[in-house]
């Protein structure tokens, strides 16, 4: 059994194989934004309603509280960019997989634009990223989209699984890529994609039954499930709607018997 198989343990449910990843790594790229400028009372929520693992940077590690190891996984998110640079789609690297392993991290994300300006660096640093990740035995999720000057449609079918794809290739072992918008096309994107899915939330919704809904349909789809961040942490109830999503990801139950209270 390998590092990255006992790590992988702590992020994916042993029933169902599936998880429920919630990343707070917005901080750098907006600010202290609803939801996570108190950022333990969001973690606590979190774990009541479920969670499986957060996404953050690394100075928030020492702030999370006791939930993180007991009850969450830790994936520290390595790339950054502000909404304020002149290309906001450039990510760049903040921190190493040595530091977050030294943190306690079960696991690193980093953030790959395809389609911008400065895709061969994301790509070249991604390279990189994934051979350490594999000398020191851990997972790494991939957040990897279609977006810059290049890019029509972001929601694309054939350049959201050109992302997931690309994602594998390079080596990553858990990848989060935009939703196609139907169940039909975002199969398209699981079959050609050897490592397991995720979908991302977007910008805020206006109904949870819509954000559901679409959880539902990427399941069926064959995802393993979700890595949403503002639709869960900026909610009016973080711990609700965690649980409702975590009974259809973990638990198989469809949205609408999910939403019940």
């Amino acid at each position: 059994m390998t590092g990255k198989t006992i790590r992988l343990k702590r992020i994916l449910d042993s029933r169902s194989g599936n998880t429920v990843i919630v990343p707070m790594d917005h901080g750098i790229s907006l600010g202290p934004v609803k939801g996570i400028a108190d950022i333990r009372s969001t973690v606590d929520k979190l774990a009541e309603g479920g969670a499986s693992a957060v996404v953050v940077h690394k100075g928030l590690v020492p702030h999370l509280g006791p939930a993180i190891g007991a009850q969450l996984g830790l994936i520290v998110h390595l790339s950054a960019s502000t909404s304020m640079s002149p290309d906001p789609n450039a990510k760049v690297l903040v921190a190493g997989v040595d530091a977050a392993g030294a943190l306690g991290a079960d696991a690193v994300s980093i953030h790959c634009n395809i389609g911008c300006d400065a895709e061969n660096a994301m790509i070249s640093d991604f390279g990189i990223v994934s051979d350490r990740c594999a000398e020191l035995g851990l997972p790494l999720l991939a957040m990897t989209y279609p977006r810059g000057k290049a890019v029509k449609n972001q929601f694309d079918v054939e350049a959201v699984k050109h992302c997931a794809r690309l994602s594998a290739e390079l080596g990553a072992d858990i990848v989060k890529t935009n939703y196609t918008g139907s169940a039909d096309s975002f199969k398209e994107v699981v079959r050609g994609t050897p490592v397991p899915v995720v979908i991302a939330g977007g910008p805020k919704m206006d109904s949870d039954v819509d954000l559901l809904r679409m959880v539902g349909d990427a399941m069926a789809a064959g995802a393993r499930g979700v890595s949403i961040g503002r639709n869960v942490f900026q909610h009016d109830d973080i711990s609700f709607i965690t649980r409702a999503i975590r009974k259809i990801v973990l638990e198989g139950r469809d949205p609408e018997d999910a939403y019940r209270r």
